[in-house]
């Protein structure tokens, strides 16, 4: 892992549509300074509202990753925070003309792409890392989620995911080292069922959804009639493939639904607001869990600040006599 703190060499620009809002929007990703972590600027709002990529900004986790700080919202930034994350920069401005992040190929594949192409700047200041020094757990026990983060002298992270689906199955994926990221997991697209698919199109939720930027598993018997509606609303001609999901794309893993939650995870713990040191293990997860999980290490953090503070006071206090 690196040890100085790093930004990119220069502005990168991409431009796409936000899969919620089916809104055009580009972002320009810059170089910050040293401590700066991540932070949207929302140019196409007055004042140009800064919205910072912390857990305690999160507003809505429930097709996404949503912050909101000083008037302004930032939606579905997890896959470029987990390019971010997984190429080790630390500091960087991203300028944003609309609400969304675009959803490109959902994946990470693109972000990590321009940023290898334009490379990076080591900073003078080391990586303040946030290192577990004892096991920090979360779990909802009614949907059998299950994070716990380990001591581990590197970023390890390991992910089940069991959606009870005769098609899906249980799928594992894990890296045992950040530098992994990239070769690994960042292609990995977002999934979703087809039962989900159709809510989200009749409720007008994904606007920007056109079959090319996601997997869609077909957990149910699907008649003509319906996948000719489909074929409608996307303009794409659609069966079923014999994996058991819409042909308009190949899978690029056997486990691709598993290495996308990876994904998903390790961009929502960018929320921490600094790297991690540790083992992070999780089954079943979800962006919800790793909001939560993200605010118990924050905690931690702050815990661990506090006891410092104590700690210090306790050296200088003056001696008491009998």
């Amino acid at each position: 892992m690196n040890t100085k703190q790093r930004t990119i060499k220069g502005d990168i620009t991409i431009s796409g549509i936000g899969l919620h809002t089916g809104k055009s929007v580009t972002l320009v990703i810059k170089p910050a300074p040293e401590n700066h972590w991540f932070k949207f600027k929302r140019v196409d709002i007055e004042g140009q509202p800064i919205v910072s990529v912390d857990a305690d900004n999160v507003t809505d986790t429930s097709r996404g990753t949503t912050i909101s700080e000083n008037g302004a919202s930032v939606s579905t930034i997890e896959h470029l925070m987990a390019a971010l994350v997984g190429l080790q920069v630390d500091n960087v401005l991203i300028e944003l003309n609309g609400p969304e992040v675009p959803i490109l190929d959902g994946s990470s594949a693109i972000f990590i792409d321009k940023l290898l192409e334009i490379g990076f700047v080591d900073q003078e200041a080391d990586r303040d890392f946030y290192e577990i020094k004892e096991n920090i757990h979360y779990a909802e026990v009614d949907r059998k989620v299950e994070i716990v983060g380990m001591p581990l002298d590197g970023y390890r992270l390991t992910c089940m995911i069991d959606f009870n689906s005769p098609i899906l199955g249980s799928q594992h994926a894990s890296i045992s080292q950040i530098d992994e990221f990239h070769k690994e997991i960042s292609s990995s697209r977002t999934f979703c069922f087809l039962h989900e698919l159709e809510a989200l199109v009749n409720n007008n939720l994904i606007k920007g959804g056109d079959l090319s930027n996601a997997i869609v598993i077909v957990d149910k018997e699907v008649e003509q009639e319906e996948l000719n509606k489909l074929e409608g609303l996307f303009n794409k001609k659609v069966t079923v493939a014999d994996e058991g999901i819409l042909d308009n794309i190949q899978l690029r893993y056997q486990n691709e639904p598993a290495r996308h939650k990876l994904l998903d995870m390790i961009g929502d713990l960018a929320l921490v607001g600094r790297p991690i040191k540790g083992h992070i293990m999780a089954a079943r997860p979800g962006h919800a869990a790793n909001v939560a999980f993200a605010k118990r290490i924050k905690n931690q953090i702050k815990r661990d600040k506090s006891k410092k503070k104590l700690n210090t006071y306790d050296i200088h206090a003056k001696p008491v006599y009998d």
